[in-house]
Protein backbone atom coordinates (compact mmCIF):
# COMPACT_ATOMS: atom_id res chain seq x y z
CA UNK A 1 0.00 0.00 0.00
CA UNK A 2 1.80 3.26 -1.17
CA UNK A 3 1.60 6.02 1.85
CA UNK A 4 1.73 8.86 -0.70
CA UNK A 5 1.65 9.79 -4.03
CA UNK A 6 3.39 12.54 -6.19
CA UNK A 7 -0.05 14.33 -6.56
CA UNK A 8 -0.02 14.07 -2.47
CA UNK A 9 3.14 15.63 -1.81
CA UNK A 10 2.93 18.48 -4.61
CA UNK A 11 -0.98 19.52 -3.49
CA UNK A 12 0.05 21.86 -1.04
CA UNK A 13 2.29 23.92 -3.18
CA UNK A 14 0.05 23.31 -6.37
CA UNK A 15 -3.04 24.97 -3.69
CA UNK A 16 -3.59 28.99 -5.86
CA UNK A 17 -3.86 30.39 -2.27
CA UNK A 18 -0.29 30.44 -0.88
CA UNK A 19 0.73 32.49 -4.61
CA UNK A 20 -2.15 35.10 -3.78
CA UNK A 21 -0.89 35.53 -0.19
CA UNK A 22 2.68 35.95 -1.49
CA UNK A 23 1.53 38.43 -3.94
CA UNK A 24 -0.47 40.31 -1.41
CA UNK A 25 2.08 40.43 1.23
CA UNK A 26 4.86 41.84 -1.41
CA UNK A 27 2.26 44.51 -2.53
CA UNK A 28 1.20 45.41 1.20
CA UNK A 29 5.54 45.51 1.98
CA UNK A 30 6.24 47.69 -0.86
CA UNK A 31 2.90 49.92 0.33
CA UNK A 32 4.44 50.72 3.37
CA UNK A 33 7.73 51.60 2.55
CA UNK A 34 6.81 53.88 -0.25
CA UNK A 35 4.17 55.53 2.64
CA UNK A 36 7.00 55.67 5.19
CA UNK A 37 9.41 57.20 2.96
CA UNK A 38 6.81 59.76 1.76
CA UNK A 39 4.98 60.45 4.96
CA UNK A 40 7.42 59.40 7.82
CA UNK A 41 3.99 56.82 8.29
CA UNK A 42 6.13 54.55 10.69
CA UNK A 43 8.15 57.36 12.11
CA UNK A 44 5.84 57.57 15.80
CA UNK A 45 6.35 53.21 15.95
CA UNK A 46 9.88 53.90 15.44
CA UNK A 47 10.83 56.09 18.20
CA UNK A 48 8.76 53.98 20.10
CA UNK A 49 10.81 50.73 19.24
CA UNK A 50 13.95 52.64 19.57
CA UNK A 51 12.85 54.21 23.31
CA UNK A 52 11.85 50.47 24.02
CA UNK A 53 15.55 49.42 22.76
CA UNK A 54 17.41 51.80 24.76
CA UNK A 55 17.71 49.60 28.03
CA UNK A 56 19.20 47.39 25.89
CA UNK A 57 21.55 49.60 24.28
CA UNK A 58 23.31 50.79 27.83
CA UNK A 59 23.56 47.19 28.33
CA UNK A 60 25.35 46.63 25.47
CA UNK A 61 27.69 49.39 26.06
CA UNK A 62 28.17 48.91 30.07
CA UNK A 63 31.51 47.03 29.25
CA UNK A 64 33.07 49.56 27.48
CA UNK A 65 31.89 52.23 29.69
CA UNK A 66 32.68 49.73 32.64
CA UNK A 67 36.45 49.59 31.05
CA UNK A 68 37.01 53.27 30.63
CA UNK A 69 36.01 53.94 34.40
CA UNK A 70 38.55 51.77 35.23
CA UNK A 71 40.83 52.59 33.39
CA UNK A 72 40.47 56.46 34.58
CA UNK A 73 40.05 54.97 38.36
CA UNK A 74 43.25 53.01 37.85
CA UNK A 75 45.14 55.61 36.82
CA UNK A 76 49.06 56.44 37.63
CA UNK A 77 49.70 59.90 40.29
CA UNK A 78 51.83 61.02 37.37
CA UNK A 79 49.28 60.32 34.89
CA UNK A 80 46.92 62.51 36.94
CA UNK A 81 49.25 65.19 37.76
CA UNK A 82 50.15 66.27 34.29
CA UNK A 83 47.06 66.13 33.14
CA UNK A 84 45.87 68.29 35.63
CA UNK A 85 48.70 70.47 35.23
CA UNK A 86 47.45 71.05 31.26
CA UNK A 87 44.35 71.97 31.97
CA UNK A 88 45.24 74.36 34.46
CA UNK A 89 47.14 75.77 31.79
CA UNK A 90 44.65 75.32 29.65
CA UNK A 91 42.05 77.20 31.57
CA UNK A 92 43.69 80.30 32.43
CA UNK A 93 44.36 81.15 28.46
CA UNK A 94 41.01 80.34 27.94
CA UNK A 95 40.11 82.81 30.58
CA UNK A 96 42.01 85.66 29.07
CA UNK A 97 40.61 84.87 25.77
CA UNK A 98 37.32 84.87 27.28
CA UNK A 99 38.06 88.49 29.31
CA UNK A 100 39.11 90.16 25.93
CA UNK A 101 35.54 88.24 24.27
CA UNK A 102 33.26 89.62 26.93
CA UNK A 103 34.68 93.19 26.10
CA UNK A 104 34.22 92.39 22.11
CA UNK A 105 30.93 90.84 22.63
CA UNK A 106 29.64 94.18 24.62
CA UNK A 107 30.98 96.45 21.99
CA UNK A 108 29.62 94.04 19.02
CA UNK A 109 26.06 94.61 21.09
CA UNK A 110 26.41 98.66 21.01
CA UNK A 111 27.21 98.28 17.33
CA UNK A 112 24.83 96.40 16.17
CA UNK A 113 22.50 98.38 18.34
CA UNK A 114 23.44 101.62 16.49
CA UNK A 115 22.92 99.62 13.47
CA UNK A 116 19.78 98.22 14.47
CA UNK A 117 20.06 95.18 13.31
CA UNK A 118 19.52 91.52 15.41
CA UNK A 119 21.33 90.68 18.24
CA UNK A 120 24.19 87.83 17.87
CA UNK A 121 24.02 85.71 21.27
CA UNK A 122 26.36 82.59 22.75
CA UNK A 123 24.51 79.27 21.55
CA UNK A 124 23.11 77.50 24.39
CA UNK A 125 24.18 73.88 24.23
CA UNK A 126 24.02 70.37 25.99
CA UNK A 127 26.68 68.19 26.43
CA UNK A 128 26.26 64.52 24.97
CA UNK A 129 28.16 61.25 24.68
CA UNK A 130 28.42 58.99 21.68
CA UNK A 131 26.93 55.66 22.43
CA UNK A 132 27.49 53.87 19.06
CA UNK A 133 29.19 54.30 15.85
CA UNK A 134 28.01 52.78 12.62
CA UNK A 135 30.04 49.76 11.76
CA UNK A 136 28.88 50.35 7.82
CA UNK A 137 31.76 52.05 5.91
CA UNK A 138 29.18 53.63 3.89
CA UNK A 139 27.80 55.45 6.28
CA UNK A 140 28.69 57.80 8.71
CA UNK A 141 26.30 57.81 11.67
CA UNK A 142 26.32 57.50 15.34
CA UNK A 143 24.26 57.45 18.43
CA UNK A 144 24.17 59.45 21.35
CA UNK A 145 22.69 59.19 24.75
CA UNK A 146 20.41 62.51 24.61
CA UNK A 147 17.39 62.38 23.04
CA UNK A 148 13.80 64.56 22.74
CA UNK A 149 13.52 64.04 26.50
CA UNK A 150 16.78 66.61 26.86
CA UNK A 151 15.25 68.85 23.96
CA UNK A 152 17.21 67.30 20.70
CA UNK A 153 15.49 68.05 17.65
CA UNK A 154 15.68 66.45 14.43
CA UNK A 155 18.28 68.55 12.62
CA UNK A 156 19.91 70.07 15.36
CA UNK A 157 23.76 70.89 14.52
CA UNK A 158 26.18 68.94 16.77
CA UNK A 159 30.28 70.24 17.22
CA UNK A 160 33.39 69.16 19.11
CA UNK A 161 35.97 71.67 20.60
CA UNK A 162 37.44 71.73 17.26
CA UNK A 163 34.56 71.92 14.75
CA UNK A 164 31.54 70.87 13.05
CA UNK A 165 30.69 67.02 13.68
CA UNK A 166 27.16 66.61 11.99
CA UNK A 167 23.43 67.27 13.08
CA UNK A 168 20.60 64.98 14.14
CA UNK A 169 19.07 63.02 11.74
CA UNK A 170 16.15 60.84 14.24
CA UNK A 171 14.96 60.89 17.24
CA UNK A 172 14.64 58.28 20.08
CA UNK A 173 13.09 60.35 22.66
CA UNK A 174 15.70 58.89 25.31
CA UNK A 175 19.07 58.39 22.52
CA UNK A 176 18.99 60.08 18.92
CA UNK A 177 20.88 59.36 15.43
CA UNK A 178 23.40 61.75 14.06
CA UNK A 179 24.60 61.89 10.71
CA UNK A 180 28.13 63.27 10.14
CA UNK A 181 29.08 65.66 7.95
CA UNK A 182 31.65 63.35 6.08
CA UNK A 183 28.60 60.76 5.00
CA UNK A 184 27.58 60.92 1.54
CA UNK A 185 24.34 62.09 1.96
CA UNK A 186 25.26 65.31 3.79
CA UNK A 187 25.68 68.54 2.68
CA UNK A 188 26.72 71.45 4.16
CA UNK A 189 26.52 75.21 3.39
CA UNK A 190 30.31 76.61 4.48
CA UNK A 191 32.11 79.93 3.23
CA UNK A 192 35.73 80.64 3.07
CA UNK A 193 36.85 82.57 5.95
CA UNK A 194 39.20 85.14 4.09
CA UNK A 195 37.55 85.92 0.89
CA UNK A 196 33.97 85.48 2.52
CA UNK A 197 32.81 83.27 -0.63
CA UNK A 198 30.15 81.13 -0.08
CA UNK A 199 29.67 77.20 -0.82
CA UNK A 200 29.04 73.74 -0.63
CA UNK A 201 30.54 70.81 1.82
CA UNK A 202 29.88 67.29 0.37
CA UNK A 203 30.70 64.36 2.18
CA UNK A 204 32.66 61.86 0.40
CA UNK A 205 32.21 58.47 2.56
CA UNK A 206 35.98 59.32 3.87
CA UNK A 207 36.19 60.17 7.93
CA UNK A 208 39.15 62.62 6.49
CA UNK A 209 38.05 64.50 3.82
CA UNK A 210 35.32 67.20 2.76
CA UNK A 211 34.63 67.85 -1.10
CA UNK A 212 33.99 71.24 -2.30
CA UNK A 213 32.41 70.49 -6.31
CA UNK A 214 30.98 73.81 -6.56
CA UNK A 215 33.67 76.27 -7.29
CA UNK A 216 34.70 78.06 -10.44
CA UNK A 217 37.51 77.95 -11.60
CA UNK A 218 38.16 81.82 -10.95
CA UNK A 219 37.87 81.38 -7.04
CA UNK A 220 40.16 82.76 -4.79
CA UNK A 221 40.95 80.01 -3.06
CA UNK A 222 44.42 78.80 -1.07
CA UNK A 223 45.31 75.96 0.30
CA UNK A 224 45.11 76.12 4.21
CA UNK A 225 41.57 78.34 4.00
CA UNK A 226 39.73 77.78 6.89
CA UNK A 227 36.00 76.79 5.91
CA UNK A 228 33.37 78.29 8.40
CA UNK A 229 29.81 77.47 9.11
CA UNK A 230 28.16 80.69 6.79
CA UNK A 231 24.60 80.36 8.44
CA UNK A 232 22.55 79.47 5.70
CA UNK A 233 19.59 77.40 5.45
CA UNK A 234 18.99 77.88 9.88
CA UNK A 235 20.56 74.37 10.79
CA UNK A 236 24.22 75.25 11.36
CA UNK A 237 24.99 78.75 12.80
CA UNK A 238 27.54 80.76 11.35
CA UNK A 239 31.02 81.02 12.38
CA UNK A 240 31.90 77.62 13.23
CA UNK A 241 35.05 75.38 11.72
CA UNK A 242 34.32 73.11 9.50
CA UNK A 243 37.36 72.37 7.57
CA UNK A 244 40.68 73.30 5.81
CA UNK A 245 41.27 73.41 2.25
CA UNK A 246 43.80 70.50 1.66
CA UNK A 247 44.31 70.58 -2.07
CA UNK A 248 43.25 72.11 -4.99
CA UNK A 249 43.48 70.90 -8.44
CA UNK A 250 41.88 72.61 -12.11
CA UNK A 251 41.69 70.01 -14.11
CA UNK A 252 41.70 70.95 -17.92
CA UNK A 253 38.30 71.17 -19.43
CA UNK A 254 36.80 71.14 -16.12
CA UNK A 255 33.84 74.10 -15.65
CA UNK A 256 35.04 73.64 -11.20
CA UNK A 257 38.05 73.45 -9.38
CA UNK A 258 38.61 69.83 -7.52
CA UNK A 259 38.77 71.03 -3.83
CA UNK A 260 39.23 68.64 -1.03
CA UNK A 261 39.75 69.95 2.72
CA UNK A 262 40.27 68.03 6.21
CA UNK A 263 37.24 68.28 8.66
CA UNK A 264 38.33 70.76 11.53
CA UNK A 265 37.21 68.28 14.39
CA UNK A 266 38.30 65.18 15.16
CA UNK A 267 35.67 62.82 13.70
CA UNK A 268 37.45 59.73 14.21
CA UNK A 269 38.50 59.89 18.41
CA UNK A 270 35.73 62.27 19.30
CA UNK A 271 33.44 60.91 22.26
CA UNK A 272 31.80 64.00 23.62
CA UNK A 273 29.77 66.15 21.19
CA UNK A 274 28.14 69.22 21.67
CA UNK A 275 24.42 69.85 20.90
CA UNK A 276 23.70 73.67 19.31
CA UNK A 277 20.48 75.55 20.47
CA UNK A 278 19.31 78.27 18.23
CA UNK A 279 19.36 81.67 19.52
CA UNK A 280 15.65 81.94 19.49
CA UNK A 281 15.19 79.24 21.70
CA UNK A 282 17.71 80.65 24.18
CA UNK A 283 16.08 84.02 24.50
CA UNK A 284 12.53 85.21 24.59
CA UNK A 285 11.65 86.20 21.11
CA UNK A 286 13.94 85.98 17.81
CA UNK A 287 13.68 89.29 16.95
CA UNK A 288 14.26 91.00 20.33
CA UNK A 289 17.20 93.58 20.35
CA UNK A 290 17.49 94.15 23.87
CA UNK A 291 15.89 92.85 27.40
CA UNK A 292 15.38 95.51 29.71
CA UNK A 293 14.20 95.19 33.50
CA UNK A 294 11.01 97.29 34.73
CA UNK A 295 14.21 99.77 35.97
CA UNK A 296 15.64 100.05 33.05
CA UNK A 297 18.12 98.11 33.19
CA UNK A 298 19.37 96.01 30.96
CA UNK A 299 18.98 92.44 31.49
CA UNK A 300 21.56 89.46 30.53
CA UNK A 301 20.61 86.73 28.51
CA UNK A 302 20.84 83.02 29.56
CA UNK A 303 24.30 83.23 28.20
CA UNK A 304 25.55 85.99 30.50
CA UNK A 305 25.79 87.87 27.68
CA UNK A 306 24.30 92.19 28.51
CA UNK A 307 22.94 93.99 26.26
CA UNK A 308 23.39 97.69 25.20
CA UNK A 309 20.86 99.00 27.42
CA UNK A 310 19.48 102.98 28.32
CA UNK A 311 21.46 102.76 31.85
CA UNK A 312 24.40 101.48 29.68
CA UNK A 313 26.95 104.56 30.18
CA UNK A 314 29.06 103.14 26.41
CA UNK A 315 25.85 102.80 25.00
CA UNK A 316 24.70 105.77 22.57
CA UNK A 317 21.72 107.81 23.87
CA UNK A 318 19.20 107.06 21.96
CA UNK A 319 19.51 103.59 19.64
CA UNK A 320 16.02 102.21 19.12
CA UNK A 321 14.05 103.27 15.54
CA UNK A 322 10.59 103.88 16.13
CA UNK A 323 7.88 105.44 13.85
CA UNK A 324 7.04 108.22 16.13
CA UNK A 325 11.10 109.17 16.61
CA UNK A 326 11.69 112.74 15.80
CA UNK A 327 12.19 113.38 12.53
CA UNK A 328 16.02 114.55 11.55
CA UNK A 329 15.22 118.03 10.53
CA UNK A 330 13.86 118.61 13.96
CA UNK A 331 16.21 116.57 15.84
CA UNK A 332 19.11 119.26 16.12
CA UNK A 333 17.32 122.42 15.11
CA UNK A 334 18.20 121.96 11.62
CA UNK A 335 15.93 122.82 8.93
CA UNK A 336 14.85 119.96 6.22
CA UNK A 337 11.95 118.25 5.07
CA UNK A 338 10.71 115.89 7.69
CA UNK A 339 10.02 112.27 6.84
CA UNK A 340 7.64 111.29 4.17
CA UNK A 341 4.54 108.63 4.95
CA UNK A 342 6.34 106.38 3.22
CA UNK A 343 9.52 107.02 4.92
CA UNK A 344 7.65 106.67 8.16
CA UNK A 345 6.26 103.08 7.73
CA UNK A 346 9.49 101.79 6.33
CA UNK A 347 10.70 102.79 9.42
CA UNK A 348 8.39 101.06 11.11
CA UNK A 349 8.65 97.56 9.27
CA UNK A 350 12.43 97.69 9.25
CA UNK A 351 12.45 98.10 5.21
CA UNK A 352 14.49 100.73 2.99
CA UNK A 353 12.04 103.46 1.78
Amino acid sequence: MALGTPDNDQRGFRDPGYGLRLIVVCVLSIALMIADSRISLMQDIRRVLAASAYPLQLLIDAPAAFGRWLGDSTATRAQLFEENEQLRQTRLEQSARLQRMAALEAENARLRALLDSTAKVGDRVLIAEIMSVDMNPFRHRVVINKGSREGAFVGQALIDADGVVGQLTRDQVFAAEAILVTDIDHALPVEILRTRQRTIAVGTGQLDRLSLPFLPRNTDIETGDLLVTSGLGGTFPAGYPVAVVSEIAAESGAEFLRVDATPAAQLTRVREVLLIFPAADARPGADDLLAAGPDGATTAGPDGLPGAGANDPAAPADTDIAADAEPPGEAGGETGPGPTEESGAAATTGEQP
